[in-house]
């Protein structure tokens, strides 16, 4: 069987095939220089500078229209010669002149967006965009016939009046400028090939074939094979092990949450600083009865506990807790020992400023964007209810007195620890992201989830210094702790839990890890 390839537009950066344009620019994050003592331009990016000796002016004109936006390379035109300079001349001078651009834009490759454009003067259909250091974008013909879908880990979004298309496998994003690289993209949902798009949506095969084989440059979707008897293609990413072992959501995260892999400034740029104002060290305290905590003396502390080594060694995590009470003095310390602020104070960074404070557990910049829930079932001194911390006074204010919420809560507590007991004290930790959000762009929620694993461990130890149980259970209670706890969704989120108690069982190896 005869398998007709289209031919895809030129990689050279003059050429032009037909209405299809082949579309320069920098990423908007680029500045271009001129040094002033020498002949050399230098390109101000996110990942340093890089330096440009001799670039002659086709690259200098070049270099600048790109700043600008995408354009065509062929339109920068012929570059003036000498009067009376031989035809020769003129060639080898335009030849070595494109041969140097080509070297030039090879070496800036991970900051050159490509956008593919059409001749009817309403701008480019799609842009790739780079987001990753030495991101290649390398065009190749497209099989007509060849399985063609987006990856799995591809997710589309609005941004700034566009959509955007995005995956955690791509170097780059794509941005959707038209209607029909959105329809396109839409129509490679399942697995198609490119002579089937056409029959679907108003474009020529070979257009079709360029916003496909831009799409598979930029690393978003996935040419395969047809199996026996073409009834299903195959992906190789379907069958790679080390991509099986993640889901979509889970790698969009990572991928998210780290800085490199999506564009825009991340870190701490402080987005909301001139916008919004820093969000309070404290939450304003909640109305209801206070209960003020037992504060132990650090010094007998010091004096009593065990070693650093034998708490560390000693501590197992145990699911199935015995029916004995806690006490509120034995709270008191848990929580003194391991959520207290201990201090708070002003901070800065230029003009910008804003409150943080010192507590026990690590809080990257101490921004301490947790709180703490309790809903107590078993407790000598204290009611059973649904309590909030004020690490501020060491006290618990209590919030819900429903027996109803509680013993969902509780319920739900002892499914995912997979015992029939309800725990005597469980610990709800939340997350007013605003206050992270403030100060860091793209990693907010990535810290907080840190800054849990911090307080989880800093309560783990001290809980076993106290000779008492832990337990970090899988639980999401989602909605129904939302309502129990009086949550705002989005501003405070749910983001973890931790039972404390007494061991019911001698102390001995477990399976389940904290």
């Amino acid at each position: 069987m005869i398998t007709t390839r289209s031919v895809t537009l030129s990689m050279e950066p003059g050429r032009r095939d037909a209405d299809r344009i082949r579309l320069w620019s920098l990423r908007e994050d680029v500045l271009v220089e001129g040094d002033p003592d020498r002949d050399r331009l230098v390109v101000v990016n996110k990942w340093g500078e890089t330096r440009i000796d001799a670039p002659g002016e086709l690259v200098r004109e070049s270099l600048r229209r790109m700043t600008l936006g995408p354009i065509s390379l062929l339109n920068v035109g012929p570059q003036e010669l000498p009067e009376g300079a031989a035809p020769t001349d003129v060639a080898g001078r335009r030849r070595r002149d494109w041969a140097r651009l080509r070297e030039v834009l090879e070496l800036l490759g991970d900051l050159i967006v490509h956008s593919l454009g059409v001749e009817d003067g309403e701008g480019p259909l799609l842009s790739a965009v780079p987001l990753a250091r030495n991101a290649v974008f390398q065009l190749s013909g497209v099989d007509l016939q060849r399985p063609v879908r987006l990856s799995r880990f591809a997710a589309m979004r609005a941004h700034e009046g566009e959509l955007l298309l995005e995956s955690p496998l791509a170097a780059y994003q794509v941005v959707l400028h038209r209607p029909l690289a959105s329809a396109t993209v839409a129509a490679l949902s399942a697995p198609t090939a490119v002579q089937n798009l056409a029959a679907q949506l108003p474009a020529s095969k070979d257009l079709l074939s360029d916003i496909v084989a831009y799409l598979a440059a930029a690393g978003v979707v996935q040419f395969g094979e047809w199996g026996p008897g073409s009834a299903r293609a195959r992906f190789a990413e379907d069958e790679e092990p080390n991509l099986i072992a993640w889901s979509h959501h889970d790698l969009q995260f990572h991928a998210r949450s780290r800085m490199g892999r999506h564009g825009g400034p991340t870190g701490a740029v402080y987005p909301h600083a001139g916008t919004l104002p820093s969000p309070p060290v404290v939450k304003p305290l909640p109305r209801g009865r206070r209960f003020p905590l037992y504060r132990p003396v650090l010094s007998d502390l010091a004096a009593a506990d065990p070693p650093l080594t034998a708490v560390l060694e000693s501590l197992r995590p145990c699911q199935d807790l015995a029916d004995r009470q806690l006490t509120a003095e034995q709270i008191g310390e848990l929580l003194f020992r391991a959520a207290r602020i201990r201090s708070m104070s002003p901070a800065s960074a230029g003009e910008v400023t804003y409150g943080i404070s010192d507590r026990p557990y690590l809080s990257i910049h101490g921004l301490h964007e947790l709180e703490l829930y309790l809903s107590l079932d078993r407790c000598t001194g204290l009611p059973r209810g649904i309590f909030h911390y004020d690490p501020q006074g060491h006290a618990l204010t209590l919030l819900n007195e429903s027996q109803v919420d509680l013993e969902e809560l509780l319920d739900l507590a002892s499914v995912a620890t997979g015992t029939t007991r309800r725990p005597p004290v469980l610990i709800t930790m939340t997350a007013r992201v605003a206050r992270s959000s403030w100060m860091y762009r793209g990693i907010a929620y990535s810290l907080a989830l840190t800054h849990v694993g911090a307080l989880q461990q800093t309560l783990c130890l001290a809980a076993t210094a106290m000779g008492l149980a832990v337990c970090v259970p899988a639980i999401d209670p989602g909605e129904s702790a939302d309502a129990a706890l009086g949550l705002e969704w989005p501003a405070e989120v749910g983001i973890g839990e931790f039972i404390v108690g007494y061991r019911r069982m001698a102390p001995g190896p477990h399976t389940n890890g904290l």
